[in-house]
């Protein structure tokens, strides 16, 4: 399967299912923090992630369980593999280059990282 580069409003709804698992339209509107948007939204936005082939659901009756057919780590890697090629030219050096220039990480936390990785 090919994976989509999903929308903020898509994305934030993954990252709901991705941590609290298999859930209703409702029961994920419950969960949100901050004022909830329609349902007709969430749903809506619901079935563009099963077009996509990020979700799938179960059906009780008439109500549906949704569920995630992307693993997170699997999307990760793809967004960062995006990143870098579209941003950074395929470079991991100019990313953590800019990061560093950016005082996003300071050369002491990356000498951890780098320690870390050969441990």
């Amino acid at each position: 399967m090919k994976i989509q580069k999903l929308t903020k409003a898509e994305e934030d709804i993954m990252k709901m299912i991705w941590e609290h698992g298999p859930t209703t339209v409702s029961a994920l509107i419950d969960k949100m923090e901050g004022e909830k948007p329609p349902h007709s939204t969430v749903s809506s936005t619901i079935r563009i992630l099963e077009k996509k082939g990020f979700l799938d659901h179960k059906t009780y009756g008439r109500t549906y369980e949704y569920f995630p057919t992307v693993e997170k780590e699997i999307y990760s890697k793809y967004s960062i593999k995006s990143l870098l090629s579209n941003y950074f030219e395929g470079s991991v050096n100019e990313m953590v280059s800019f990061l560093i220039k950016e005082e996003e990480v300071d050369v002491d936390e990356l000498k951890e990282l780098i320690n870390n990785i050969n441990d």
